[in-house]
C-alpha cells in the first residue's frame, strides 16, 4: 500500500501517527501531527489512522503545547 501525500497513517511497528510526506524507494516519509522530525516506514507496517485515532493525536498535541512538551 502506497498512500498519497497528505493521508495520515499509522506506522503499527512504532504505533506514531503520521502525515504521509512522500515516498522515497521502498519507503514511505511519515511526519509526526503537528510537525517534527520525519522518519521512513515499510509500507507493509502503515495502514490509515482511523477518525479516533487521529482525534487523539490532535488532542494529545494541543495539550502537549501549551507545556511546552511536544514530541
Amino acid at each position: 500500500m502506497m498512500p498519497p501525500v497528505g493521508v495520515y497513517v499509522v506506522d503499527t511497528r512504532t504505533e506514531r501517527i503520521g502525515i504521509v510526506m512522500g515516498h522515497e524507494g521502498p519507503y514511505i516519509q511519515l511526519r509526526p501531527y503537528g510537525g517534527g522530525r520525519e522518519w521512513d516506514a515499510e509500507p507493509v507496517e502503515v495502514r490509515r489512522a482511523t477518525p479516533a485515532e487521529r482525534l487523539r493525536a490532535a488532542t494529545a498535541y494541543a495539550n502537549a503545547r501549551p507545556r511546552g512538551v511536544l514530541a
